[in-house]
């Protein structure tokens, strides 16, 4: 299973000089994307528990657009462990002559890669919902 969201990176993310954008901005995205594997899997929003692995490899500016795609690589129990990647797939191109310039990236540029676990909560079968 496998879920994708793609979402463009604005100056209310970039959090250092030059529009740098914050590593926590894409670990947020990644909670977004396992919320929804969740769901779909499970029915429930289920937690996050656990990072087990975090690479940064690339920047990521205001003005890019990143791609985040996360898989379930093993059901537990009540575990979940999944796999996140965050592409940069368009890049804003700020210059003096044309500030709103952009540019498609072929092949898209890994900038975050992790391995995290979630998990469900355990429910009384008995208990009413």
């Amino acid at each position: 299973m496998e879920a994708i969201i793609r979402v463009r990176m604005s100056q209310q993310d970039a959090h250092y000089g030059g529009d740098l954008v914050d590593g926590a901005r894409v670990l947020a995205l990644f909670g977004d994307v396992a919320t929804e594997l969740l769901i779909r899997h499970d029915g429930d929003e289920g937690l996050f528990v656990a990072y087990e692995e975090v690479a940064f490899h690339a920047p990521v500016f205001a003005g890019d657009y990143i791609e985040v795609i996360g898989k379930i690589q093993k059901v537990g129990n009540r575990s979940r462990k999944m796999e996140f990647f965050a592409y940069k797939v368009i890049e804003s191109c700020k210059n003096l002559n044309r500030p709103s310039a952009a540019r498609i990236i072929d092949p898209p540029i890994l900038v975050t890669k992790a391995v995290g676990t979630c998990v469900i909560p355990k429910f009384d079968e008995n208990q009413k919902e």
